[in-house]
């Protein structure tokens, strides 16, 4: 079943069963310190209004994947003043307050496509999304995935998918019922990936 932005808060409310407490879960067991490379990340964003190749680097080592690929080098071979140029419309993308979380996400993941290994897959891409607007956008990823998978939402891996999981979760938080009261898209987030890594 496909969620849009009207769906009925009956519908988000057994979603919300399985993600609080798979949140309070996740805070109990990921150290508390995790996330620090991800805050710092965001912190520069926040002053330069871009990201570069460091920043990008730092973000891979915190979604733990690898920099051995034919794509981290291309990344390195490009001046970082490119790397900046092309994140720096990224960014504007997911600040503009005058489009919607989905829009402003698509937007945003449709300027990191020009970066090398950038084109398909929304893991890193979201991450760096995420780090410039740590409020409004959330992190994706397989275990994600399998949680709304789990949860009988639809999100399909054809293209502009990062626009639609932004919809999912803006849904969400509209109607939760006061049950998350002060959930951020990346409290979401994490919810979602703690659920779908401990799916059975």
């Amino acid at each position: 079943m496909a969620v849009d932005r009207e769906e009925s808060a009956s519908f988000c409310h057994p979603a919300w069963d399985a993600l609080v407490p798979a949140r309070a879960a996740y805070l109990a067991s990921v150290s508390p310190h995790y996330d620090e490379v991800f805050w710092d990340v965001a912190q520069r964003v926040d002053r330069a209004g871009s990201l570069g190749k460091t920043d990008i680097a730092a973000l891979v080592v915190w979604k733990r994947l690898s920099a051995q690929t034919p794509w981290v080098t291309a990344l390195m071979s490009l001046p970082d003043s490119q790397v900046r140029a092309i994140t720096e419309q990224a960014v504007a993308s997911v600040q503009d307050l005058g489009l919607s979380r989905g829009k402003a996400a698509q937007a945003g993941r449709g300027a990191i496509s020009e970066l090398p290994g950038f084109v398909k897959g929304d893991a890193l891409a979201s991450a760096i999304l995420t780090s410039a607007a740590p409020t409004r956008m959330a992190v994706y990823d397989q275990h994600v995935q399998r949680a709304i998978d789990f949860l009988g939402l639809t999100l399909t891996d054809r293209s502009g998918r990062y626009g639609r999981y932004m919809d999912i979760l803006d849904t969400l938080l509209k109607h939760s019922g006061g049950r998350a009261d002060g959930w951020t898209a990346r409290d979401v987030d994490t919810a979602l990936y703690w659920a779908g890594k401990n799916s059975k």
